[in-house]
């Protein structure tokens, strides 16, 4: 059901929500806070992305009764959508893009640990100056070693289309760093998943005995633009069309996504552009001055989490862009009786128990979900997540079914209602 109230909020809204800005969905509680082992699972049988051993999930309710927040992905497969919902040619070069948009002006202070790494002096430079040098095996090979890696590929900017994934090799750090220079675009071609780090993936090293929860590698990528990625069919590891994540720590500064796509449904599977697990100490994921999507026909798509998705992973986003992206996905989470499940989060997506997303100086616009949350899905099944809004404005996010009365485009379950400082959430 769509809401059709207009809110401003631009007040901190604490334990007691003001009227209008009413957030309050009942639900039941969700699954609890174990952490997996190596193996990924956890010592009651629940997958570190939050499915079951058993293949069950957990949910809480939406304000109909309808289940709303289950777990990953079942692991169906699908053919990867483009932004207009037109499924991507696996052999077409990447195409023409046109003039591509801005990040937002730079309104909020960016921390210290989410400023750019120093890149003067680095382990790796791809290219020795010419377009030609600057290969997809000579990119990979580079991400194999580690360390800081930055490109030559002469004065003009640059696309490389990659025959394989780059994967980051767990003890080639602590620090990776990739700086692309603001030159370098990497495309999957609509073919496959652009970057993947995973800690608790053997073929890439296992460094500790607790993967899930290690403070390395630190893997930062800056100044790069990543096209076509397409994770669709990954059953392992779901989601993350162009980047995914797990273990240890990530960042993403002055960065572009655009058509990147990963399973067209499934309950949990997400995040066209990144997806991530296992933040060490809970720390957050910083996205800084970034854009997802920007402009029509630019847009990231997947079941759930155009933009971004997570389990149990925090988000800080700062100064950045999302729209057009898409949640297509259908049925919600877990998926209702006949259908495949997912369709949430037409930008952001978060799941699990504690975790925390804040938005500062974001813009969020035009950006759709088949079920709920057109701009934002949020569910924290123990109800101690939050979300803080600040200096942001989010319009024209539309939800298909389902969102939290007061804030058009989010669906929201957590601690209190969320925060609202100085920002515009409209229709």
């Amino acid at each position: 059901m769509r809401h059709s109230r207009i809110v401003f909020c631009g007040v901190v809204l604490g334990a007691l929500a003001l009227a209008g800005c009413d957030s309050t969905i009942s639900g039941p509680e969700g699954v609890d806070g174990s952490v997996p082992s190596a193996d990924g699972q956890t010592s009651d049988g629940q997958t570190s992305d939050g499915q079951t051993s058993d293949g069950q999930t957990s949910d809480g309710q939406t304000s109909d009764g309808q289940t709303s927040d289950g777990q990953t992905s079942d692991g169906q497969t699908s053919d990867g959508q483009t932004s207009d919902g037109q499924a991507p040619d696996a052999n077409e070069a990447p195409r023409d893009l046109g003039i591509l948009p801005d990040a937002p002006a730079a309104t909020c202070t960016i921390p210290s640990e989410a400023q750019a790494e120093d890149v003067s002096t680095p382990t790796t430079v791809v290219g020795d100056g010419s377009p030609a040098s600057c290969t997809s095996a000579a990119f990979v090979s580079a991400v194999a070693k580690g360390g800081i890696v930055t490109f030559n590929c002469g004065p003009t900017p640059i696309t490389i289309t990659l025959s394989q994934t780059a994967k980051i090799v767990n003890d080639t750090g602590p620090k990776i760093v990739i700086d692309g220079g603001g030159k370098v675009t990497l495309s999957g071609a609509g073919k496959l998943r652009i970057l993947y780090q995973n800690t608790c993936d053997k073929a890439q090293k296992w460094t500790t005995s607790h993967c899930n929860d290690q403070d390395h590698p630190q893997l930062t990528v800056q100044n790069l633009t990543f096209i076509q990625g397409n994770a669709s069919g990954d059953d392992l590891y779901p989601g993350g069309g162009a980047i995914f994540v797990r273990g240890g720590r990530f960042k993403v500064l002055n960065c572009k996504f655009f058509n990147n796509v990963c399973d067209d449904v499934g309950q949990d599977v997400g995040g066209a552009a990144i997806r991530t697990l296992d933040q060490h100490g809970d720390l957050p994921v910083y996205v800084v001055q970034s854009i997802f999507g920007g402009s029509p026909g630019l847009g990231n798509v997947c079941s759930n989490g155009g933009g971004l998705s997570s389990i149990g992973v925090s988000y800080t986003v700062i100064n950045s862009l999302f729209s057009h992206n898409k949640a297509i996905g259908n049925g919600a989470n877990p998926a209702k009786p006949g259908t495949p499940g997912g369709g949430s989060g037409g930008a952001i997506y978060n799941d699990g128990n504690t975790f925390h997303l804040s938005l500062c100086g974001v813009q969020i616009h035009d950006n759709s979900a088949n079920e709920g949350g057109g701009a934002i899905f949020f569910v924290s099944n123990d109800r101690s997540g939050t979300l803080q809004i600040q200096d942001s404005t989010l319009t024209r996010n539309p939800s298909g079914q389902f969102e939290t009365a007061g804030y058009p485009g989010i669906f929201y379950l957590g601690k209190g209602p969320p925060q609202v400082i100085n920002s515009t959430i409209t229709e």
